[in-house]
């Protein structure tokens, strides 16, 4: 993992150092929230429905156990005793006080994290796979690039103030587990026909109220070259994106609006110019930051006692069935810890269980762990052996749920239970989803589908990539399920259609529970998945379940 070096730690300490003056301004009158607004957002902190929120930054989900650890003693002493870890590879704490956010980023500081451009129209956190480094479909590991785009973009004085804000996401595997179709820019790592590493550059994806699927302005980019091609990108978004209308300010309004072909244009005209600038000094720093990421030690051991617990301990073999990834050591394996109990919010981690997974690191993960857009926690690095002794840890921090990619593995923003912008409940309804289907005992036999639920229009939970996505809408006064089907975040972008009319609030689990049953009918064998039988059929098939009342009307 990256350690800050004298500088960082300069640069942390001396920001919280002026944000406890502006906090101390704020309490004593000597600023008014909107005068404020601009300075909290710039360290992470949100006004939220009820409370201020603070929002810490975890670059590229990375984390080592005296982080979490730390994390961990916040929640308790500042908070309400757990953290939300979130589709950005962040963790966000709902009910601290103004007056003791301060001492929060010291805190934070001590470990070497902090909340800056965790808020605000700047480049926010870079997000990565969260296999990265452990994979076995992986080119090479993607976070020291991750790494270098998170020191070029802190503070950086041109793009402190953008016309919106701008997220970055990055993949060293060719199966993408980082959505880098749906980012301001995504980074995919691809190797060409010489066997050099470079990356597919894509740019102007998004979702929020007008979604779109990136476009592809450069089919190979040396490493070399990245990090003066992004800033050529931002540079040319910073000039024409617009600044007159906060809906149509992102990026990927300014290529639908000047075509791909003027802003590629623009972009390499920029690079030439940029080129010389960066040549040297950026390949030095990303070979001084690559050492930090060098593979751990792993260990040899035998796997026999693993394969012996699978055999004695069937609920040890579910979990195994689906909560494990191939690593690129044979004799390990990555393991995704759900945070998603049945009928827990998804995403909150109590205290005690991220004390728990700190533990499970240093003993067995070689004291590293990720955070996951899908908001589970991952010990990348698991000796197969470990495996039985992590479980039993796991089942005593009520953490092992065997659900990873299946039903109930819901991606849910806060809703309306916390965000002053949701206009329709996101938790309760990803809870519920998941209790019936725990209770229909079908989620192993339907498979990997992935749910994906926001409370408004600004999607944070992701749902028009969801296989079956769900977005909470007000309908004078009244909530509103609507259903997309077919979307898709993996290299295959998709962005999913809108099913119908939307479900009430008491109508919407009910509503889940027929599609899903009614897939069951559809495909043509257990090993098609909901996706693949989607595809196949088209959407129809899937209308007539969720609509049989003009199913039945049109058959009449």
């Amino acid at each position: 993992m990256y350690s800050y070096n004298d500088f960082d730690a300069a640069f942390v300490a001396e920001r919280n150092k002026q944000f406890r003056a502006q906090v101390q301004r704020r309490i004593d009158g000597s600023l008014t929230e909107d005068e404020f607004k601009p300075l909290r957002l710039m360290n992470g902190l949100y006004l939220q429905l009820h409370a201020y929120m603070l929002r810490v930054a975890i670059p590229y989900g990375t984390l080592n156990a005296a982080q979490m650890d730390q994390l961990a003693f916040i929640a308790d002493k500042f908070d309400k005793g757990y953290g939300h870890f979130t589709t950005r590879q962040n963790i966000q704490y709902n009910w601290p006080k103004l007056t003791e956010v301060p001492d929060i980023l010291d805190a934070l500081a001590e470990v070497e994290m902090h909340a800056l451009q965790t808020s605000g129209n700047t480049i926010r956190n870079v997000t990565a796979d969260h296999f990265a480094g452990a994979a076995a479909d992986e080119i090479a590991d993607p976070r020291p690039i991750a790494e270098l785009l998170r020191q070029w973009s802190t503070d950086h004085p041109e793009f402190q103030f953008l016309p919106r804000k701008f997220k970055i996401a990055v993949t060293g595997s060719p199966n993408d587990r980082a959505v880098t179709r749906a980012h301001d820019i995504g980074l995919r790592m691809v190797r060409n026909d010489a066997g050099e590493n470079g990356f597919e550059v894509i740019v102007g994806g998004g979702l929020g109220r007008t979604p779109m699927v990136g476009k592809v302005i450069r089919d190979f980019l040396p490493v070399a070259d990245l990090l003066a091609y992004v800033e050529a990108i931002v540079s040319v978004y910073n000039l024409l994106g617009r600044r007159d209308n906060k809906y149509k300010a992102r990026i990927k309004i300014t290529v639908h609006e000047n075509g791909l072909e003027t802003i590629r244009d623009m972009v390499e005209s920029r690079f030439e110019q940029i080129k010389p600038g960066f040549t040297g000094f950026d390949q030095d720093l990303l070979a001084q930051i690559e050492h930090a990421f060098a593979p751990p030690a792993f260990k040899t051991a035998g796997t026999e006692g693993y394969e012996a617990a699978r055999l004695a301990n069937p609920a040890f073999r579910s979990w195994t069935d689906t909560n494990l990834t191939a690593h690129k050591n044979d004799d390990y394996a990555i393991v995704s810890v759900s945070i998603k109990k049945h009928g827990n919010t998804p995403g909150d981690a109590t205290s005690d269980q991220m004390r728990a997974l700190a533990q499970i690191a240093r003993d067995y993960g070689h004291d590293e762990l990720r955070i996951s857009h899908e908001q589970n926690v991952i010990l990348p690095h698991v000796h197969k052996s470990d495996l039985p002794a992590i479980y039993a840890a796991l089942r005593a921090a009520d953490l092992a749920t065997a659900n990873i990619g299946l039903v109930s593995d819901i991606i849910a923003c806060p809703g309306m239970d916390y965000c002053a912008l949701a206009t329709a409940r996101s938790i309760p309804v990803a809870q519920q989803i998941a209790t019936r289907f725990d209770e229909l005992k079908v989620e192993h036999d339907v498979g990997p589908l992935k749910i994906k639920i926001s409370g408004c229009i600004n999607a944070c939970g992701h749902h028009h990539v969801g296989h079956i996505g769900i977005l909470g809408l007000d309908r004078a006064g009244v909530e509103n399920y609507q259903i997309t089907l077919g979307g898709d975040g993996t290299e295959d972008t998709h962005i999913g259609e809108r099913a119908g009319p939307g479900f009430a609030y008491d109508e919407i689990v009910p509503a889940i529970e027929r599609l899903v049953l009614g897939y069951l009918d559809l495909r043509t064998d257990p090993e098609e998945t909901f996706i693949q039988t989607f595809r196949r059929l088209g959407a129809e098939p899937f209308k007539a379940i969720l609509y049989p009342e003009k199913e039945a009307q049109n058959a009449a």
